[in-house]
């Protein structure tokens, strides 16, 4: 009986590792996912910003030239580092740097990403699936006749 009840909860471990791995590739797909698109989407907006630029750009320059006003091409300035950002992002060493940075938060800087009163214990989240439990009951709607 001891042997059945041993052989039985080794079962149990080793089914609740397997599990717990298999929720962690998953969580692991899906962030994979996620960043993917995220970065599909940086090159995508600078396909439209790159292109909105080289219009607007021709643009002021031939603007510039009939005029002789700098106030003509003075638009450049930002839009080029608004294109020099997005462009750095797509295709550039942005994201590095943005996961260096987050590394340097994760190791360093700990106290900026904690949760406001710590992680949610399980009698908080029963007071407060109760204290729900009673509100609703003290504000149920009535019937309308």
């Amino acid at each position: 009986m001891e042997d059945n009840l041993k052989k039985n909860q080794e079962f149990m471990l080793e089914m609740n590792r397997i599990t717990m791995e298999r929720q962690i590739q998953m969580q692991d797909q899906m962030r994979e996912r996620m960043v993917a698109m995220q970065i599909a989407k940086a090159r995508e907006m600078f396909l439209w910003l790159g292109s909105f630029y080289v219009f607007a750009g021709g643009a002021m320059l031939a603007g510039f030239a009939r005029t002789k006003k700098p106030a003509a091409i003075a638009p450049l300035l930002p839009l080029t580092f608004l294109v020099g950002y997005q462009a750095d992002l797509a295709y550039g060493s942005k994201l590095n740097r943005i996961k260096a940075e987050s590394e340097n938060i994760l190791q360093y800087e700990r106290d900026l990403i904690e949760i406001p009163s710590g992680l949610p214990t399980l009698s908080s989240i029963d007071a407060g699936r109760i204290r729900a439990q009673e509100e609703k009951k003290y504000h149920a709607t009535s019937p309308r006749n």
